[in-house]
Protein backbone atom coordinates (compact mmCIF):
# COMPACT_ATOMS: atom_id res chain seq x y z
CA UNK A 1 0.00 0.00 0.00
CA UNK A 2 1.29 3.15 -0.71
CA UNK A 3 2.41 5.11 2.26
CA UNK A 4 -0.12 8.11 3.53
CA UNK A 5 0.20 11.49 5.64
CA UNK A 6 -1.55 12.88 8.56
CA UNK A 7 -1.65 16.00 8.29
CA UNK A 8 -3.29 18.67 11.10
CA UNK A 9 -4.11 22.25 11.15
CA UNK A 10 -4.79 23.37 15.20
CA UNK A 11 -6.34 26.45 15.69
CA UNK A 12 -7.80 28.28 19.08
CA UNK A 13 -11.40 26.82 18.84
CA UNK A 14 -10.88 23.30 16.82
CA UNK A 15 -8.12 20.64 15.92
CA UNK A 16 -9.23 19.31 12.23
CA UNK A 17 -7.11 16.21 10.74
CA UNK A 18 -6.68 14.33 7.30
CA UNK A 19 -5.12 11.56 6.08
CA UNK A 20 -3.92 12.06 2.74
CA UNK A 21 -1.71 10.31 -0.48
CA UNK A 22 1.41 11.73 -1.17
CA UNK A 23 -0.35 13.64 -4.13
CA UNK A 24 -2.05 15.56 -1.51
CA UNK A 25 -5.97 13.94 -2.24
CA UNK A 26 -7.77 13.71 1.20
CA UNK A 27 -9.00 10.17 2.17
CA UNK A 28 -10.45 10.71 5.69
CA UNK A 29 -10.85 13.80 7.78
CA UNK A 30 -12.18 14.51 11.41
CA UNK A 31 -12.02 17.22 14.02
CA UNK A 32 -11.82 17.83 17.94
CA UNK A 33 -12.17 20.35 20.12
CA UNK A 34 -9.38 22.74 21.17
CA UNK A 35 -8.93 22.21 24.73
CA UNK A 36 -7.17 25.69 26.31
CA UNK A 37 -7.74 24.83 29.50
CA UNK A 38 -4.60 24.57 32.19
CA UNK A 39 -2.05 26.75 29.77
CA UNK A 40 -3.44 24.64 26.50
CA UNK A 41 -1.79 21.57 28.86
CA UNK A 42 -4.28 19.08 27.11
CA UNK A 43 -3.68 20.04 23.33
CA UNK A 44 -0.69 17.95 22.37
CA UNK A 45 -1.91 14.83 24.31
CA UNK A 46 -5.30 15.28 22.95
CA UNK A 47 -4.17 14.90 19.54
CA UNK A 48 -1.93 11.68 20.29
CA UNK A 49 -5.24 10.30 21.81
CA UNK A 50 -7.04 11.10 18.58
CA UNK A 51 -4.21 10.12 16.14
CA UNK A 52 -4.02 6.71 18.00
CA UNK A 53 -7.59 6.27 18.29
CA UNK A 54 -8.16 7.16 14.26
CA UNK A 55 -5.17 4.38 13.47
CA UNK A 56 -6.74 1.78 15.57
CA UNK A 57 -10.70 2.49 14.28
CA UNK A 58 -9.06 2.33 10.31
CA UNK A 59 -6.89 -0.78 11.33
CA UNK A 60 -3.46 1.37 10.53
CA UNK A 61 -0.02 1.15 11.60
CA UNK A 62 3.04 3.84 11.98
CA UNK A 63 3.96 2.04 8.87
CA UNK A 64 1.27 3.42 6.67
CA UNK A 65 2.32 6.52 7.12
CA UNK A 66 5.41 8.81 5.75
CA UNK A 67 4.98 10.87 8.52
CA UNK A 68 2.70 13.85 10.26
CA UNK A 69 3.05 17.41 9.41
CA UNK A 70 1.28 20.28 11.81
CA UNK A 71 0.03 24.26 11.08
CA UNK A 72 -0.28 25.94 14.33
CA UNK A 73 -0.74 29.42 15.58
CA UNK A 74 2.18 31.28 17.15
CA UNK A 75 5.97 31.40 16.82
CA UNK A 76 6.97 28.14 15.34
CA UNK A 77 10.53 26.94 15.67
CA UNK A 78 10.56 24.68 12.90
CA UNK A 79 13.83 22.51 13.86
CA UNK A 80 12.94 21.75 17.65
CA UNK A 81 9.03 21.55 17.11
CA UNK A 82 8.12 24.13 19.62
CA UNK A 83 5.65 26.76 19.75
CA UNK A 84 5.90 30.27 21.44
CA UNK A 85 3.06 32.51 21.98
CA UNK A 86 0.10 31.11 20.51
CA UNK A 87 -2.28 33.20 22.87
CA UNK A 88 -5.03 31.91 21.62
CA UNK A 89 -4.13 28.28 22.49
CA UNK A 90 -3.16 29.48 26.26
CA UNK A 91 0.85 28.66 25.20
CA UNK A 92 1.97 31.43 27.02
CA UNK A 93 5.57 29.97 27.40
CA UNK A 94 7.46 27.38 24.77
CA UNK A 95 5.77 24.19 23.98
CA UNK A 96 7.00 21.05 23.18
CA UNK A 97 5.33 19.69 19.80
CA UNK A 98 7.44 17.38 17.96
CA UNK A 99 9.42 15.42 20.64
CA UNK A 100 5.95 14.19 22.72
CA UNK A 101 3.83 13.42 19.18
CA UNK A 102 6.98 11.74 17.72
CA UNK A 103 7.75 9.73 20.76
CA UNK A 104 4.14 8.57 20.90
CA UNK A 105 3.67 7.37 17.44
CA UNK A 106 7.28 6.73 15.92
CA UNK A 107 6.91 8.71 13.22
CA UNK A 108 8.94 12.17 11.69
CA UNK A 109 6.99 15.36 12.76
CA UNK A 110 6.99 18.74 10.71
CA UNK A 111 5.55 21.64 11.69
CA UNK A 112 5.59 25.57 10.82
CA UNK A 113 2.72 28.60 11.79
CA UNK A 114 -0.63 27.73 10.36
CA UNK A 115 -0.78 30.95 7.93
CA UNK A 116 2.65 29.33 5.90
CA UNK A 117 1.10 26.15 6.14
CA UNK A 118 -2.25 27.27 4.70
CA UNK A 119 -0.02 29.43 1.71
CA UNK A 120 1.59 26.23 0.96
CA UNK A 121 -1.77 24.15 0.98
CA UNK A 122 -2.82 26.45 -1.87
CA UNK A 123 0.39 26.94 -3.70
CA UNK A 124 0.30 22.57 -3.82
CA UNK A 125 -3.50 22.07 -4.66
CA UNK A 126 -5.25 25.47 -4.81
CA UNK A 127 -5.41 28.63 -6.57
CA UNK A 128 -1.70 28.63 -6.87
CA UNK A 129 -1.46 26.00 -9.32
CA UNK A 130 1.77 24.48 -7.92
CA UNK A 131 3.77 27.95 -8.94
CA UNK A 132 7.00 28.07 -7.36
CA UNK A 133 6.31 31.69 -6.76
CA UNK A 134 2.59 32.64 -4.75
CA UNK A 135 1.61 34.75 -2.23
CA UNK A 136 -1.78 33.82 0.31
CA UNK A 137 -3.12 36.37 1.98
CA UNK A 138 -5.36 35.25 4.20
CA UNK A 139 -8.96 37.54 5.38
CA UNK A 140 -9.81 37.04 9.22
CA UNK A 141 -10.45 38.65 11.81
CA UNK A 142 -6.72 39.88 11.08
CA UNK A 143 -4.56 39.66 7.97
CA UNK A 144 -2.11 36.91 7.60
CA UNK A 145 -0.50 35.04 4.94
CA UNK A 146 2.85 33.08 3.63
CA UNK A 147 5.17 34.00 0.75
CA UNK A 148 6.65 31.69 -1.00
CA UNK A 149 9.60 32.67 -3.62
CA UNK A 150 11.30 29.78 -5.81
CA UNK A 151 9.27 27.40 -4.26
CA UNK A 152 10.27 27.75 -1.25
CA UNK A 153 8.63 29.65 2.10
CA UNK A 154 10.37 32.76 3.36
CA UNK A 155 10.74 32.29 6.71
CA UNK A 156 13.18 35.39 7.11
CA UNK A 157 16.02 35.76 10.15
CA UNK A 158 13.08 35.60 13.15
CA UNK A 159 10.10 33.54 11.56
CA UNK A 160 9.04 36.77 10.70
CA UNK A 161 8.60 36.71 7.37
CA UNK A 162 5.34 37.14 5.41
CA UNK A 163 3.55 39.14 8.22
CA UNK A 164 1.69 40.44 5.47
CA UNK A 165 -1.28 41.52 7.68
CA UNK A 166 1.60 44.59 9.56
CA UNK A 167 2.36 46.45 5.81
CA UNK A 168 1.72 49.90 7.14
CA UNK A 169 -0.53 51.18 4.06
CA UNK A 170 -1.75 54.30 6.22
CA UNK A 171 0.49 56.05 8.07
CA UNK A 172 -0.57 59.19 9.09
CA UNK A 173 -4.19 58.56 9.69
CA UNK A 174 -4.69 55.05 10.18
CA UNK A 175 -6.08 53.08 13.04
CA UNK A 176 -3.95 52.17 15.75
CA UNK A 177 -2.86 47.98 15.11
CA UNK A 178 -2.86 45.72 18.24
CA UNK A 179 1.02 45.22 17.29
CA UNK A 180 2.08 48.78 18.67
CA UNK A 181 2.02 50.41 15.04
CA UNK A 182 -0.59 52.55 13.58
CA UNK A 183 -1.84 51.65 9.71
CA UNK A 184 -1.42 48.50 9.20
CA UNK A 185 -3.13 46.05 6.60
CA UNK A 186 -5.22 44.50 9.18
CA UNK A 187 -6.79 47.67 10.60
CA UNK A 188 -8.32 48.32 7.42
CA UNK A 189 -8.28 45.23 5.44
CA UNK A 190 -9.87 42.36 7.82
CA UNK A 191 -13.02 41.81 9.50
CA UNK A 192 -12.37 43.96 12.40
CA UNK A 193 -10.89 46.28 9.76
CA UNK A 194 -14.66 46.65 7.85
CA UNK A 195 -15.81 47.65 11.43
CA UNK A 196 -13.45 50.31 12.04
CA UNK A 197 -14.28 51.79 8.37
CA UNK A 198 -17.57 51.38 8.81
CA UNK A 199 -17.73 53.15 12.09
CA UNK A 200 -15.40 56.20 10.97
CA UNK A 201 -17.44 56.32 7.29
CA UNK A 202 -20.64 56.58 9.13
CA UNK A 203 -19.57 59.28 11.76
CA UNK A 204 -18.97 61.70 8.49
CA UNK A 205 -21.92 60.30 6.61
CA UNK A 206 -25.59 62.08 5.98
CA UNK A 207 -27.64 60.47 3.18
CA UNK A 208 -30.23 57.56 3.78
CA UNK A 209 -28.08 54.25 4.40
CA UNK A 210 -29.41 51.01 5.97
CA UNK A 211 -26.20 50.68 7.25
CA UNK A 212 -25.59 54.00 8.88
CA UNK A 213 -29.17 53.13 10.38
CA UNK A 214 -28.22 50.01 12.36
CA UNK A 215 -24.95 51.74 12.88
CA UNK A 216 -26.37 54.60 15.17
CA UNK A 217 -29.20 52.15 16.60
CA UNK A 218 -26.41 50.51 18.33
CA UNK A 219 -26.48 46.83 16.33
CA UNK A 220 -24.10 44.17 15.75
CA UNK A 221 -23.14 44.48 12.49
CA UNK A 222 -20.54 41.70 10.72
CA UNK A 223 -18.54 42.42 7.73
CA UNK A 224 -20.55 40.32 5.94
CA UNK A 225 -23.52 42.17 6.53
CA UNK A 226 -21.61 45.51 5.09
CA UNK A 227 -20.44 44.00 2.14
CA UNK A 228 -23.90 42.82 1.40
CA UNK A 229 -25.36 45.58 1.31
CA UNK A 230 -22.74 47.12 -0.63
CA UNK A 231 -23.82 44.51 -3.51
CA UNK A 232 -27.44 46.18 -3.03
CA UNK A 233 -26.66 49.52 -3.42
CA UNK A 234 -26.46 50.98 0.11
CA UNK A 235 -23.98 54.05 -0.20
CA UNK A 236 -22.11 53.87 3.18
CA UNK A 237 -21.47 50.40 2.98
CA UNK A 238 -20.52 50.64 -0.83
CA UNK A 239 -17.82 53.35 0.40
CA UNK A 240 -16.46 51.34 3.03
CA UNK A 241 -15.85 48.52 0.90
CA UNK A 242 -14.24 50.72 -1.71
CA UNK A 243 -11.67 51.76 0.86
CA UNK A 244 -10.82 48.19 2.10
CA UNK A 245 -10.49 47.30 -1.70
CA UNK A 246 -8.02 50.69 -2.08
CA UNK A 247 -5.69 49.53 0.91
CA UNK A 248 -5.60 45.90 -0.07
CA UNK A 249 -5.00 46.87 -3.33
CA UNK A 250 -2.25 48.99 -2.31
CA UNK A 251 -1.07 46.45 -0.06
CA UNK A 252 -1.22 43.58 -3.32
CA UNK A 253 0.89 46.05 -5.62
CA UNK A 254 3.70 46.25 -2.53
CA UNK A 255 3.81 42.31 -2.61
CA UNK A 256 3.72 42.39 -6.04
CA UNK A 257 6.36 44.95 -6.93
CA UNK A 258 8.77 43.57 -4.07
CA UNK A 259 8.22 39.36 -5.30
CA UNK A 260 6.64 39.14 -8.29
CA UNK A 261 4.95 36.08 -8.11
CA UNK A 262 2.41 34.29 -9.76
CA UNK A 263 -0.32 34.45 -8.42
CA UNK A 264 -1.46 36.31 -4.80
CA UNK A 265 -4.24 34.17 -3.92
CA UNK A 266 -6.67 36.51 -1.59
CA UNK A 267 -8.22 33.53 1.25
CA UNK A 268 -9.94 33.89 4.18
CA UNK A 269 -13.21 34.61 5.46
CA UNK A 270 -13.49 38.16 4.27
CA UNK A 271 -12.67 36.64 0.64
CA UNK A 272 -16.46 35.21 0.22
CA UNK A 273 -17.76 38.61 -1.15
CA UNK A 274 -15.86 36.71 -3.89
CA UNK A 275 -15.25 38.41 -7.14
CA UNK A 276 -17.57 41.96 -6.04
CA UNK A 277 -14.20 42.72 -3.75
CA UNK A 278 -11.24 40.92 -6.01
CA UNK A 279 -11.96 43.12 -9.25
CA UNK A 280 -12.21 46.11 -7.38
CA UNK A 281 -8.52 44.63 -5.51
CA UNK A 282 -7.59 43.93 -8.87
CA UNK A 283 -8.29 47.73 -10.30
CA UNK A 284 -6.39 49.21 -7.17
CA UNK A 285 -3.19 46.74 -7.74
CA UNK A 286 -3.29 47.63 -12.03
CA UNK A 287 -2.75 51.15 -10.80
CA UNK A 288 -0.09 50.96 -8.12
CA UNK A 289 1.57 48.17 -9.82
CA UNK A 290 4.87 48.20 -11.80
CA UNK A 291 3.93 47.45 -15.33
CA UNK A 292 5.74 44.21 -16.06
CA UNK A 293 3.88 43.12 -12.84
CA UNK A 294 0.70 44.17 -13.80
CA UNK A 295 1.05 42.21 -16.58
CA UNK A 296 2.61 38.66 -14.83
CA UNK A 297 1.31 38.91 -11.53
CA UNK A 298 -2.44 37.78 -10.95
CA UNK A 299 -5.20 37.93 -8.19
CA UNK A 300 -6.89 34.94 -7.44
CA UNK A 301 -9.68 33.77 -4.96
CA UNK A 302 -8.32 31.00 -2.46
CA UNK A 303 -10.25 27.25 -3.43
CA UNK A 304 -9.01 24.94 -1.06
CA UNK A 305 -11.27 26.57 1.99
CA UNK A 306 -10.99 25.27 5.70
CA UNK A 307 -9.01 22.24 3.98
CA UNK A 308 -5.46 24.43 3.03
CA UNK A 309 -4.46 24.10 6.50
CA UNK A 310 -4.25 20.13 6.78
CA UNK A 311 -3.18 19.84 3.09
CA UNK A 312 -0.06 22.18 3.00
CA UNK A 313 0.87 20.60 6.72
CA UNK A 314 1.10 17.00 4.41
CA UNK A 315 3.08 19.26 2.20
CA UNK A 316 5.57 19.64 4.67
CA UNK A 317 6.06 16.48 5.00
CA UNK A 318 6.02 15.49 1.29
CA UNK A 319 9.46 17.91 0.84
CA UNK A 320 10.51 17.05 4.48
CA UNK A 321 11.02 13.38 3.93
CA UNK A 322 10.93 12.59 0.11
CA UNK A 323 12.83 15.56 -1.34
Amino acid sequence: MTKKILGIDLGGTSVKFAILTINGEIQQKWSIGTNILDNGTHIVPDIIESIQHRMALYGMTPDDFLGIGMGSPGAVHRGNGTVYGAYNLNWKQIVEVKEPIEEATGLPFFIDNDANVAALGEKWQGAGADDDNVVFVTLGTGVGGGVIANGQLVHGVADSGGEIGHITVDPKHGFDCTCGKKGCLETIASASGVLNLTRKFSEEYAGASELKQRVDDGAEITSKEVFDLAKQGDDLAEMVVEEFAYYLGLACSHLGNILNPKFIVIGGGVSNAGEFLIEKVRNNFSEFSFPNVRETTHIKIAELGNDAGVIGASYLVKTGVIN
